[in-house]
C-alpha cells in the first residue's frame, strides 16, 4: 500500500503557496499603461515624449494585452490547481482507506491477544514462556499500530487542509481569470469602436477632401476656360486665323462639292437622254451628310408631288436589297450618320405609274464631324441648345431653349433646373434623325425617351445635330445597345 509521507505535503503546500499570493490586489480595473524595456524594466508611458497615433496606441495596447496574457497564463495556474485538488483527493480517499484497514488490524490484534490469554492458562512451563513472549510481541504490534494512526490522522489533517487550500485557490484562479476575461473583452470592444471610428473619420475626411479638390478643379477649369475665352476675343490669334482659313477651306469644298454633283447629275442626264428615258422627276441638294434631299418635278407633265405617294429606301453599296426608311415619305429627306456610306432611293407612286430616283453615288460624311466627335467622346457629358418643336407627336408652341445632355450612361433634357425627361440607354430608347419636311430638316432629329414619351428637337446646326446623334449611339454601344431610329436594321 501507498504510503503518503509528510514531505509529500509539505512540497504541496509551498507549491500552492508560491504559485499564488494572497496579497494580490490590483491598483485598478483597467490594463496599466506601460512597456517592458531592452532590459525587462517597466518603463512609464508618460515619460515617453513621442506622440502615438490612434492606430499606432490601438496597435501597441493590442500587443501589450498578448503579452500580458503569455505572461500572467491565469488559465495555466488554474488547470494546476485543479490537477492539485484532483491529487489531494485521491490522497484523502487512500488515507480513508488506510483507516479502514487500521480498524481491520485493531480488531484483529486484539482477538489474537485474546486467544493468547485464554492459551496462557492452559499452557506451563517452556510453552508458557512463548505464550507470554507472544503477548508481548502483539502488545508491541498494538503500541507500533498506535503510533501509525496518529500518523495517519495528523496526515489526514494535513492534506484535508491542503485540499481545502487547493479548493479556495482554485476558486479564487477562476475567478480572476473569469476578472481578467471581462476586462480583456471590455478593452478589445473599446479598442474596436475607436478603431472604427478613428476609420470613418479618415474615409470622411477622404471623402470631403476628393470631393473638394474635385470642385476646385472644376472651378479652375471654368475659370481658365473663361479666361481663354476672353483672351480670344479681346486678342485674336493665330488660332483663330487657322479657324478662319479652316472655313474658308470648307466653303470652297461645299463649292467643288456642289459642282461635281451638278456634273454627275448632268452626266447622268445625258446617259438618261441617250437610253431614251424620261423622268418625271429629279433629285435635288448635295448628296452629303448635313443636307437635305429634295423631290422636284422635272418636267411641266409631272403630277403634284401632293397627289404621290413617296417612300424612301436606303441602298448598302455592295447588297442590291434596299432597307426601307420608316417615316421618310415627304418630298424632303436629311441624310443622317447611318446613311454615309449608302445609296438613297426614292418611289414615287402616282395613278398606278411607279418613278424611281437615285442618289448617283453613296452619301458623304460632313467634313470634320469625325474629330469633332471624337474631341466630345473624351468629355463625361456634353451640353447641346435644343428647341422642342413636337411633344409625342403633337406641335409644341412654346420655342423657349432647353438642354440635351447626352451622357455616357443615359440621355437627359431639361428647361433650366426642370428636368423634363431623363433616361438611361435601353432597347426601347431611339434616336434618328427627322425624316422629311421643312428646309430644317437637316437641323432636328427625333428622340423617343421610352416608350409613350417622344419628341422632335431642332438644334442650332446640321453639325451639331449629327454629333448628338453619332455621339449618343457611341455611348450607347459602350453599353452594349445599338440605338437606331424606328424599325431600322442596326448595322454590323
Amino acid at each position: 500500500m501507498t504510503r503518503v509521507s509528510r514531505d509529500f505535503g509539505d512540497t504541496m503546500q509551498k507549491d500552492a503557496v508560491l504559485a499564488v499570493s494572497a496579497d494580490v490586489a490590483f491598483a485598478s480595473s483597467r490594463f496599466p499603461n506601460y512597456k517592458i524595456g531592452a532590459t525587462n524594466q517597466i518603463l512609464d508611458a508618460k515619460d515617453d515624449p513621442k506622440i502615438l497615433s490612434m492606430k499606432e496606441v490601438v496597435a501597441r495596447e493590442t500587443a501589450l494585452l498578448l503579452e500580458q496574457q503569455k505572461r500572467l497564463s491565469v488559465r495555466d495556474l488554474a488547470s494546476k490547481f485543479e490537477k492539485g485538488l484532483a491529487a489531494a483527493a485521491k490522497l484523502s480517499e487512500e488515507a480513508r482507506l488506510r483507516e479502514a484497514v487500521s480498524l481491520e488490524k485493531h480488531v484483529l490484534l486484539k482477538k489474537l491477544r485474546d486467544a493468547l490469554e485464554s492459551l496462557k492458562g492452559r499452557v506451563a512451563g517452556r510453552n508458557k514462556d512463548d505464550v507470554e513472549e507472544a503477548i508481548a510481541m502483539v502488545e508491541a504490534l498494538a503500541v507500533q499500530l498506535s503510533l501509525r494512526e496518529g500518523e495517519l490522522i495528523q496526515e489526514k489533517a494535513e492534506v484535508k487542509k491542503l485540499a481545502n487550500f487547493l479548493k479556495q485557490a482554485s476558486e479564487d484562479a477562476k475567478k480572476l481569470v473569469d476578472e481578467e476575461r471581462a476586462y480583456a473583452r471590455a478593452e478589445i470592444e473599446s479598442a474596436r469602436a475607436t478603431v472604427q471610428r478613428v476609420e470613418e473619420a479618415l474615409q470622411e475626411h477622404e471623402r470631403m477632401s476628393r470631393a473638394l479638390g474635385k470642385q476646385d478643379l472644376e472651378e479652375l477649369m471654368k475659370e481658365v476656360q473663361e479666361a481663354r475665352r476672353i483672351k480670344m476675343l479681346h486678342q485674336p490669334s493665330k488660332v483663330m486665323d487657322m479657324e478662319h482659313e479652316l472655313r474658308a477651306l470648307r466653303m470652297q469644298l461645299d463649292e467643288k462639292s456642289k459642282c461635281s454633283l451638278q456634273l454627275q447629275k448632268e452626266l447622268a442626264r445625258s446617259r438618261r437622254g441617250e437610253q431614251s428615258i424620261f423622268q418625271l422627276f429629279e433629285l435635288d441638294g448635295a448628296e452629303a451628310l448635313g443636307s437635305c434631299l429634295r423631290i422636284n418635278p422635272s418636267s411641266d407633265n409631272a403630277p403634284e408631288l401632293c397627289e404621290c405617294s413617296i417612300q424612301w429606301y436606303r441602298l448598302s453599296s455592295e447588297d442590291i436589297k434596299k432597307a426601307l426608311i420608316s417615316g421618310a415619305t415627304k418630298p424632303v429627306y436629311a441624310p443622317e450618320p447611318f446613311d454615309v456610306g449608302r445609296v438613297l432611293q426614292a418611289e414615287i407612286i402616282s395613278d398606278g405609274q411607279q418613278f424611281t430616283l437615285t442618289t448617283t453615288c453613296a452619301i458623304d460624311p460632313a467634313a470634320g464631324l469625325g474629330s469633332y466627335v471624337e474631341a466630345l467622346v473624351r468629355k463625361h457629358d456634353v451640353e447641346f441648345n435644343v428647341v422642342v418643336t413636337q411633344m409625342n407627336g403633337l406641335d409644341h408652341t412654346s420655342e423657349s431653349i432647353h438642354v440635351l445632355h447626352v451622357g455616357k450612361m443615359r440621355m437627359k433634357l431639361r428647361k433650366g433646373k426642370l428636368t423634363i425627361a431623363k433616361e438611361y440607354y435601353s432597347t426601347s430608347m431611339q434616336l434618328c434623325g427627322v425624316r422629311g419636311g421643312g428646309n430644317a430638316a437637316a437641323q432636328a432629329l427625333f428622340w423617343q425617351a421610352k416608350k409613350g414619351l417622344s419628341f422632335v428637337l431642332a438644334f442650332e446646326s446640321a453639325r451639331e445635330r449629327n454629333a448628338a446623334i453619332m455621339l449618343a449611339r457611341r455611348f450607347a454601344f459602350d453599353c452594349n445597345i445599338m440605338l437606331a431610329g424606328p424599325d431600322d436594321r442596326a448595322p454590323l
